[in-house]
């Protein structure tokens, strides 16, 4: 659902006689969606659990890239991706976080949490190669209905038949059972809004998110600027996903002695490194590999950081809630990251400003992050004030 659109996107252009800001608008309208959609998505979760919500939210998937392979023009495109937007917001990390979050402990959560992001940091690296080779061999449309049939047959049935509808101590309508042991304390997400840590940290996500999705949708038409292959391009870019596997792994080392704020400091400021080096990877040996590598590894660590974060300061009762919040601004920011981009691509006259500039914002909100001292409200002391 996500990572196809950037490797189809050449082709669609040409295929829909559309402009790039005209297509990469449709992904930004997507993203758009799934933001709004996350406040929702994070109290229903709170209140009903992930069961429902993912298994309509894969079904509603699978469909959606049916559609997208049979528009005729783009404002069939903009509809498909208004509807994908609740499909994404419905189906990726948020909600899977907010069913790891609800049902797991906090001495294994960290690791659960680990585990999830482990395997969610191959999807660019299995996916966009795939999509790349079901492009070349069959062409876009084709190439989305393939992709739609995998969709459907591993999601629908593993959401619907394996995801458990409520953790042990919960009874079906989200309510702790009797005598269980309840699932923790928390700051209600009122308080939690009150706290500068809260928004030092949606800022500093949000404009990671807008730094990810750029790269993510224009890395492979700058390349091939350049003189590169698109398909080896997406091939590379593909192993982004996979370096995120050592940052993750590194992650569960450094964060047990610097804490996740420190962690979050060093996770932008490599960001920023991270797309410094896409402005110099032309002129630099082995530039692409230097890129995949530092930001894929700093990518890795920013999902697995937002998680542990926000649940460690602000508690597991309204975690869903409070991490929906905050999905909002960074859901919001990587809507307008790819038309963004773009955007900024015509108004600085080539890609190396862009890349320039949000590298620039990235260190900036890293030192916004430290600057707040991670100063918030106590979960034990919100807690009683619920």
């Amino acid at each position: 659902m996500y990572y196809g659109f950037p490797v189809f996107l050449a082709a669609m252009e040409t295929d829909l006689a559309a402009s790039r800001v005209a297509i990469t608008g449709a992904f930004t309208v997507g993203m758009a969606v799934a933001a709004l959609a996350a406040l929702p998505v994070g109290r229903w979760l709170d209140r009903r659990g992930p069961w429902g919500l993912m298994t309509a939210g894969s079904c509603l998937g699978a469909t959606l890239v049916l559609a997208w392979s049979q528009v005729s023009g783009v404002l069939g495109l903009y509809v498909v991706w208004s509807l994908m937007g609740l499909a994404l917001a419905a189906t990726l990390y948020e909600p899977a976080f907010g069913a790891v979050v609800r049902w797991f402990p906090t001495d294994h959560r960290d690791r659960a949490l680990t585990v999830v992001t482990l395997a969610g940091a191959l999807a660019s690296t299995i996916f966009m190669p795939i999509s790349a080779g079901f492009l070349q061999r069959w062409g876009w449309r084709p190439a989305l209905l393939g992709l739609a049939a995998i969709l459907a047959v591993v999601t629908i049935p593993l959401h619907a038949l394996v995801l458990r509808r409520q953790p042990p101590h919960f009874t079906r309508d989200g309510a702790a059972k009797a005598g269980a042991a309840p699932r923790g304390p928390g700051v209600p997400p009122g308080v939690a809004a009150r706290t500068p840590i809260f928004w030092a940290l949606s800022l500093a996500f949000s404009i990671g998110s807008f730094s990810t999705a750029a790269v993510t949708v224009h890395l492979i038409p700058y390349m091939v600027e350049q003189g590169h292959a698109a398909a080896a391009v997406a091939i590379a870019i593909g192993w982004m996903g996979a370096m995120q596997i050592p940052g993750r792994l590194l992650f569960i080392a450094v964060t047990g002695r610097f804490g996740p704020l420190g962690v979050i400091m060093a996770v932008f400021l490599a960001q920023a490194l991270g797309l410094g080096l896409v402005a110099l990877a032309p002129s630099l040996p082995g530039g692409l590999v230097l890129v995949i590598a530092v930001l894929g590894a700093a990518n890795g660590m920013a999902t697995l950081a937002r998680a542990t974060t926000l649940a460690e300061l602000f508690g597991p009762a309204h975690y869903a809630t409070i991490s929906g919040a905050v999905a909002l601004g960074a859901n919001g920011a990587r809507a307008l990251g790819p038309v963004g981009a773009a955007v900024l691509y015509t108004l600085l006259g080539g890609y190396r400003p862009v890349f320039w500039s949000l590298a620039g914002a990235l260190a900036l909100v890293g030192a916004i992050v430290a600057a707040s001292g991670g100063r918030g409200v106590p979960v034990a002391e919100a807690a009683g004030r619920a």
